[in-house]
């Protein structure tokens, strides 16, 4: 699983770019101010750095410096709207690329999966009973046939792809497909979901080896994931 490092003091923006990170199968390191972000890097290492240039102790410009000195990772500046002379010096300083705010979910992840395919670090491959998932292509495949998954469908699985040790609570899932679709999900509507995934991913719905029911809690992935 890919690591991001996510630089945003807006608690709003983090807390949504964090939730759809991680159900495109990203793990997420948020850092909100050029402090705490220069503490995590000294323990860490990430695959791709998410930069606010305006942050509440200095700016993100130092940030990126220091990322490019130590983790040689692509980093990718997220800029209020109109502002030039900063996307100017972010790609002078050796940024990889830029997002202007508002920016639409779609066209960020497509920027993050572009810079890193260009650095060689594009999302490895999952594999678990007979199921093959490529995170950077979007391509599902059972026992080497393509499977069709809606867009919702795609993103439930790619919530427990990028989970894979955890129990998912009902709860969170619910919030995951709402954030996702723009619309309320629903408990039923989830059950609906999920048993559809299954029947497209499992060799037998009925008896799931992939998403496995916990019962009163929630649902996780079955144990030999790779």
């Amino acid at each position: 699983m890919k690591q991001i490092f996510l630089v945003e003091d807006d608690t709003a923006i983090a807390k949504n770019l964090t939730r759809l990170l991680r159900t495109e199968g990203f793990a997420v390191t948020l850092a909100s101010t050029q402090a705490e972000a220069f503490t995590l890097l000294d323990g860490k290492r990430f695959d791709l750095a998410l930069i606010d240039i305006s942050l509440p102790d200095g700016n993100g410009f130092t940030v990126c410096t220091e990322i490019k000195e130590t983790q040689k990772i692509p980093v990718i500046f997220l800029t209020a709207t109109g502002d030039e002379a900063s996307v100017v010096t972010g790609l002078n300083m050796g940024a990889d690329d830029y997002v202007t705010k508002p920016f639409r979910p779609r066209e960020l992840i497509a920027r993050i999966k572009a810079a890193l395919r260009k650095s060689g670090q594009s999302s490895a491959a999952f594999e678990l009973c007979g199921l093959y998932v490529d995170t950077a292509g979007g391509i599902v495949r059972k026992d080497g046939k393509e499977v069709f998954l809606s867009a919702l469908e795609y993103r439930l699985l790619l919530v427990f792809i990028s989970n894979p040790s955890n129990v998912i609570t009902r709860d969170r899932l619910l919030n995951e497909l709402w954030d996702a679709a723009g619309e309320f999900v629903t408990n039923n509507t989830l059950t609906v979901y999920i048993k559809r995934l299954r029947e497209k991913i499992e060799d037998d719905p009925a008896n799931p080896e992939i998403i496995l029911t916990v019962r009163g809690t929630g649902y996780r992935l079955g144990a030999e994931h790779a």
